[in-house]
């Protein structure tokens, strides 16, 4: 990406940030182009699917477009997760008949209407009698009426077809299996290569899990936790604490837990993760009549809203613009449906709902100065120097006014914050001196759209400049006739 100052990248009109999931529809050159100018900030990868030469293809493309346009952005690899699933069937399918009974066991040889292959050895060692197993994203509800070393007899609660390799869900108790497996260990060795910028762990189970794959990065990339397991809720604070970032993956966590369930937790995990200042993504099924159709439900609309005036970090696209028909109108209409809330009267009011007191830090102390001051006067922008993001992680925290004009000598940094509600950023030379600094910041915010003659710009830095962790000057500036004269000319 282009490191010379000189390209204005896009401008948004919304503080919420779009990811979108790449596949067939949309992994051209041409697509991803559009997703980006419709309103995408961000790429997700998915590792469930697909080879990793066509992964490595549509990464290359992400930033030969990321660099013409000159605008950072992050790409997540999902990475897939231990996924439970059933063997295969003589006919290729079968039919479970309501409350008929059906037996789940060790034997590989193809299933029929009463019988079929679960060919993962530790889920026999601790399902007992009265537990449940959701087959089919839930399609199908069994519970276990006679629990033996090699064999679950279960009844068909709610029976309907099943197919070949079926994926299983068990939400009554903690699976045994790490949260990489093989698969995932080469998905993560490829990702680091690649240089992807996040990371997604799958069913995510306890902290060890998130530890597990920290150790495996080696900080070569952010993690984003993906909360799909009823298991990972007793232990959220930690796994919180140990993740760069959370992502409330509503799929797989809706299967699990009743449906009534899903929105106030929703809520609950939003909060706690902007409590630790951390970007939270709300994932899964947002418009997913976009997959077939131009326009969305007025329900959709109401959820993608929802997660924006709950102050989430990023709302997401699965299959709207991966495998949809319509993937950019999508990210279009995701983009308005933002915009839209964003304006309301009481949506500032709404996201500060949930407050976030600073911690007892000089960085804390000055990030809440810059929304105070943000929210006092009529600023344009509050413009974050920093080296690593985690200034401008904790500037975003307090959900300011104003938008965030980050500036960053870390392409890495650079990507990671175009997650972050709020910021714009931008990948640009680094600073040695006070007026250095000044100057910079005025000449940049007016390079980018974020002020006029007379603007206010609140600049947040630290002293001594190019360290790491140093947050420590907070200055006020006002944008003269001259400087704008200077720049247009």
């Amino acid at each position: 990406m282009a490191r010379n100052d000189t390209s204005k990248s896009i401008r948004r009109r919304r503080k919420v940030k779009i990811l979108a999931t790449l596949g067939p529809a949309s992994s051209t050159k041409e697509t991803i182009t559009a997703l980006l100018r419709a309103g995408a900030d961000a790429f997700r990868v998915n590792m469930s699917h697909g080879e990793h030469e066509i992964h490595a293809r549509t990464i290359a493309l992400i930033r030969e477009v990321e660099k013409e346009l000159g605008k950072p952005v992050a790409i997540l690899c999902d990475l897939q997760g231990p996924k439970l699933r059933v063997g295969k069937f003589r006919d290729g399918s079968a039919f479970i008949r309501h409350g008929a009974h059906f037996t789940l066991d060790r034997n590989p040889e193809p299933g029929d209407d009463t019988r079929v292959e679960l060919p993962h050895p530790e889920l026999f060692g601790i399902l007992q009698k009265g537990q449940r197993l959701l087959i089919d994203d839930g399609k199908l509800k069994l519970k276990v009426i006679r629990a033996e070393p090699d064999s679950l007899l279960c009844s068909a609660e709610v029976g309907g077809p099943i197919s070949d390799r079926k994926g299983v869900n068990v939400p009554d108790t903690l699976v045994p299996v790490p949260a990489l497996t093989e698969k995932d260990r080469r998905d993560l060795a490829f990702a680091i290569q690649q240089q992807a910028d996040w990371i997604g762990l799958s069913f995510v189970q306890r902290p060890e899990d998130v530890a597990e794959a920290r150790r495996l990065m080696g900080g070569h990339c952010a993690l984003m936790a993906k909360i799909e397991k009823p298991s990972a809720i007793d232990t959220l604070d930690e796994i919180i604490e140990l993740s760069d970032g959370i992502m409330v993956a509503r799929g797989d966590l809706g299967v699990e837990l009743n449906p009534e369930e899903v929105p106030p937790l929703q809520k609950r995990i939003i909060e706690k993760v902007r409590l630790a200042g951390k970007p939270v993504v709300v994932a899964t099924q947002m418009l997913e009549s976009m997959i077939e159709r131009p326009t969305p439900t007025r329900a959709e609309v109401s959820d993608v809203a929802n997660a924006v005036y709950d102050g989430a970090d990023a709302v997401m696209l699965s299959a709207e613009t991966a495998a949809g028909q319509w993937p950019v109108e999508a990210v279009t209409i995701m983009d308005r449906i933002a915009v839209q809330v964003e304006g309301d009267s009481t949506y500032r009011e709404r996201i500060h709902i949930t407050e976030t007191p600073p911690d007892a830090t000089m960085a804390d102390a000055l990030a809440e100065s810059c929304a105070s001051i943000a929210n006092a006067l009529p600023i344009e922008a509050v413009i974050c120097f920093t080296m690593s993001g985690i200034s401008a992680r904790r500037v975003a925290r307090e959900r300011p006014s104003a938008p965030m004009l980050v500036l960053t000598p870390s392409q890495k940094s650079a990507r990671r914050v175009a997650l972050l509600w709020g910021a714009h950023p931008v990948s640009t030379k680094d600073i040695g001196s006070f007026e250095e600094m000044i100057a910079k910041g005025k000449r940049m915010a007016l390079r980018h759209g974020f002020g006029a003659a007379g603007s206010r710009l609140v600049i947040l830095a630290g002293v001594p400049f190019g360290v790491p962790g140093s947050t420590n000057l907070l200055h006020v500036v006002t944008l003269s006739g001259n400087e704008l004269e200077r720049h247009q000319g």
